[in-house]
């Protein structure tokens, strides 16, 4: 008589929230990027829930998943979607703890016929949130800041790291505090801007020389970036940036500068991928280089000398640690290709995220695939919260 094997016993899933789109012009690159997130989410371990924000603000229990096998694919879609519906009923996260993180909204038509409806609740526990989001209201600490209202675990940086990293005048301030070298630059106030262009102007040239970037403080994917060479472009590329943000970076443009960016992924002990390098198909790597034209072109790992290439690590896990980093990050650098300086551009806390993005591809080639680097951010993001559930709430003993 054979022996009956002893089944092993059934492992609960995790409920995976995956938040994407939002209130930002970086709303169809995280479209992207989620897709990729839910397309290699493992589901004999984790059962993903979809929830889209819309450009309006509003959440939604997505009744279709995105798609989609490139931001260039997904931004083309989504203008020909443009008006119309695409369904699903609308979500709250409440500011506070609770077993049902998210909770439904089921509306009822009024039995009358009138334009009067009902609404009922439905709760959703949810184990952890994944805010696949960049820029506004997604990557600058104001959406991690309510997922710590809810105490709700979620992957990526808290509310300090993602603050600091959206913002680039206090980024740039806290890594020069931290010893890292970034190029010399000029805040403008849109404002102040606004009030005397002239005088505005004559005091950036006095401080930087040409050519100039120019960039709003708080945005990504290079959206409002533009670069002058001269004070008819400085003040066109102003205007262009005031469109996006009040705060605004001039900087001075690293000469014969090579792209490099480095990711790091981790908590305490975090670690840093080898480095690669952007070839954009144009002067910069501005949105449609990124996302739209396909000539741009990435070399992982980047040509560098060993020496190089570890202090592009080294300094990639400082800025990573200068501002409270955790989960994951990339770091871009700008190299003079005379001098060979090394510049700090920017840290990015929530990078594009598809699998033909730069993030996924520098840990492919340090040898983590795609979905093993979702299985890490997911644990990354349980340590952490675990580890803040020892934090005193009260000051008695």
């Amino acid at each position: 008589m054979t022996a009956r094997k002893t089944p092993e016993p059934q492992t609960k899933r995790l409920r995976v929230a995956v938040l994407y789109g939002g209130r930002s012009g970086e709303h169809e690159v995280s479209l992207a990027s989620a897709a990729a997130v839910l397309a290699n989410l493992d589901r004999k371990k984790y059962e993903p829930v979809g929830v889209r924000l819309e450009k309006d603000g509003r959440w939604i229990l997505a009744d279709r998943l995105p798609s989609a096998s490139s931001a260039a694919e997904v931004i083309e879609q989504s203008r020909l979607d443009a008006g119309r519906s695409r369904g699903g009923r609308e979500v709250l996260l409440p500011p506070r703890p609770a077993s049902d993180t998210l909770l439904v909204l089921n509306r009822q038509s009024d039995s009358t016929g009138g334009d009067n409806t009902g609404v009922s609740l439905t709760g959703l526990g949810v184990d952890v949130v994944f805010p696949v989001l960049h820029g506004p209201f997604g990557e600058d600490g104001t959406i991690q800041g309510l997922l710590e209202l809810a105490n709700v675990a979620y992957v990526g940086c808290g509310v300090l790291a993602s603050a600091v990293g959206m913002d680039k005048l206090v980024m740039k301030t806290v890594f020069r505090a931290s010893g890292l070298n970034v190029p010399d630059w000029v805040p403008v106030d849109r404002h102040t801007w606004q009030a005397n262009e002239a005088g505005c102007a004559a005091q950036i040239e006095q401080n930087l020389a040409y050519p100039l970037f120019v960039k709003p403080a708080n945005l990504g994917s290079s959206l409002g970036i533009s670069k002058a060479a001269n004070r008819a472009e400085l003040l066109a590329a102003v205007a262009h940036a005031a469109e996006f943000d009040r705060r605004i970076v001039v900087e001075r443009a690293v000469p014969n500068a090579r792209e490099i960016e480095c990711a790091v992924l981790g908590n305490g002990e975090p670690e840093a991928s080898i480095a690669g390098e952007i070839l954009p198909s144009r002067e910069f790597y501005d949105y449609e280089a990124k996302y739209i034209d396909a000539g741009s072109q990435l070399e992982i790992p980047a040509v560098l000398d060993a020496p190089m290439m570890r202090e592009i690590q080294q300094q990639a896990v400082q800025a990573f640690r200068a501002i409270d980093g955790a989960g994951l990050a990339r770091v871009d650098f700008l190299l003079n290709r005379a001098t060979g300086e090394l510049f700090l551009n920017e840290i990015n806390t929530m990078p594009g995220f598809t699998t033909i993005s730069m993030y996924s591809k520098l840990w492919q080639a340090s040898g983590k695939d795609y979905p093993v680097l979702v299985d890490r951010l997911i644990a990354l993001a349980m340590e952490r919260h675990s580890d803040k559930q020892s934090h005193r709430v009260s000051a008695s003993v």
